[in-house]
C-alpha cells in the first residue's frame, strides 16, 4: 500500500516531536497550515495547554490566509501576543512540513516581531 503525502508528514512529526518538547522556559511554536488558511500555536508541553495562538481565521485578518504573505503577518501576530505574555524564546515545531514557502515565510515573521529560536 502507498503511503500520502499526509502520512508520511505524519510520520517525520511523531519523529520530531519524540526529540523535542516545550517547556516553560522554552514552549513549542507548532505550525499548522491548510491550503487556505495557516495556524501557530505556542504550547508548553509540560502543562499540556496552549499559551498563545494565531491564525488567518481570526477576525481582523482579512486576506486570503494561503499565501506567503499572510504566513508572515501570522508570524508577526503570534510573536507580538507572545511578548505580551513574557514568551521571548520557542522551540520551532515545523510539524513534519518542509522549512519552505508558507513555513519559512511564518517563521521569519516570528523572529522579526521579536521571538527568539
Amino acid at each position: 500500500m502507498k503511503k500520502t503525502s499526509n502520512t508520511t508528514r505524519a510520520d517525520r512529526q511523531r519523529r520530531v516531536r519524540g526529540k523535542i518538547s516545550g517547556t516553560p522556559e522554552r514552549p513549542r511554536l507548532n505550525v499548522f497550515r491548510s491550503d487556505k488558511h495557516i495556524y501557530a500555536q505556542i504550547i508548553d508541553d509540560t502543562i499540556g495547554s496552549t499559551l498563545v495562538s494565531a491564525s488567518s481565521m481570526e477576525k481582523p485578518f482579512k486576506e486570503y490566509g494561503g499565501n506567503k504573505t499572510a504566513a508572515e503577518k501570522i508570524g508577526e501576530s503570534i510573536a507580538k501576543k507572545a511578548l505580551e505574555k513574557g514568551i521571548k524564546q520557542v522551540v520551532f515545531d515545523r510539524a513534519g512540513y518542509l522549512y519552505h514557502g508558507r513555513i519559512a515565510a511564518l517563521a521569519e515573521g516570528a523572529r522579526k516581531g521579536g521571538l527568539e529560536f
